[in-house]
């Protein structure tokens, strides 16, 4: 008797949808985006400076007024991973680069994404971001410069 695979949602995990979810806002696929979602309706989004955005709907209507704009080009570029069985927790610093008039802009971001494994498999519930400030820059910058 053949055995029959799980989808390969089911097999994803923490990493996988979180690349999914910065690949999505660089690429400005609403979607996609909306994909690594869990279906609770309890989801929580909080964007920098914004209010607390509670469901799908609420959530998927801030990314859609954003990706009017165009895509969203953030970068993970450090992330602090609490692990287990059923739920993670990632703290990430993110590069957001911005077109000015000075040329091509990086602006930091830090994020905190939760993750619940579910019936789907592992899914986003909440995603929490705020202003960087000077020093979130300069921890990327020392990390850049130290060899091992």
């Amino acid at each position: 008797m053949p055995r029959i695979k799980p989808p390969a949602a089911l097999l994803a995990s923490p990493d996988d949808i979180e690349q999914q979810f910065y690949e999505a806002l660089q690429r400005g696929d609403i979607d996609k985006l909306m994909a690594v979602w869990s279906d609770d309706d309890e989801i929580a989004c909080v964007h920098p400076g914004g209010p607390r955005l509670i469901g799908a709907t609420a959530i998927r209507a801030s990314f859609e007024a954003m990706f009017a704009n165009g895509a969203i080009n953030a970068f993970p570029e450090k992330v602090r991973r609490v692990l287990s069985h059923s739920s993670a927790v990632h703290n990430v610093l993110e590069r957001v680069q911005v077109m000015s008039q000075d040329g091509l802009q990086s602006a930091w971001l830090i994020a905190t994404n939760v993750y619940l494994k579910g019936a789907q498999g592992w899914r986003l519930v909440a995603h929490h971001a705020s202003p960087g400030t000077a020093r979130e820059a300069e921890e990327i910058a020392e990390a850049g410069s130290t060899l091992h």
